[in-house]
């Protein structure tokens, strides 16, 4: 399996076929084209040999020195074979030459796999009441780099 930088064309299979990474969850709104164009050297995909988007992970390094990770989605298919692992290990390596000392990701509190998934990397999980505003708790995740 190629691990590379995401293209257009993978962008566009991404939004294509969301319900394989995402379920009946509609992420579409969370996957804007900045990632890709403003943030494109930390855009990864996980091809299979056909070109198939098999997994990826949209983050940046932020002024505050963290590699930030916005997205990462494996499709249902192919999760539990290491590959968001695999998108995280070369996000780390990316994010440490352009200056990160750590990782941060966020989520909901009801997103029990992405807590696990998250956990699972050894990263510390904090709800933050009120992170997303009013009402809207967040889980924030902090972690060395892998």
């Amino acid at each position: 399996m190629e691990l590379a930088r995401a293209t257009p064309e993978d962008f566009g299979q991404i939004l294509a076929a969301q319900d394989e990474f995402w379920g009946d969850r509609d992420l579409r709104d969370r996957h804007h084209p900045m990632y890709l164009h403003e943030f494109g050297d930390t855009a990864l995909v996980l091809r299979e040999p056909d070109g198939t988007v098999a997994g990826y992970l949209f983050g940046f390094v932020a002024p505050t020195r963290v590699g930030y990770v916005h997205l990462v989605g494996v499709r249902v298919s192919r999760r539990r074979q290491g590959l968001g692992r695999r998108l995280y290990a070369e996000f780390s390596r990316l994010a440490a030459e352009r200056g990160a000392e750590s990782l941060k990701a966020i989520t909901t509190p009801s997103n029990t796999l992405s807590i696990a998934f998250h956990t699972g990397l050894g990263m510390h999980a904090e709800l933050v009441p009120g992170y997303g505003g009013p009402g809207e708790d967040r889980v924030i995740f902090h972690g060395d780099l892998v």
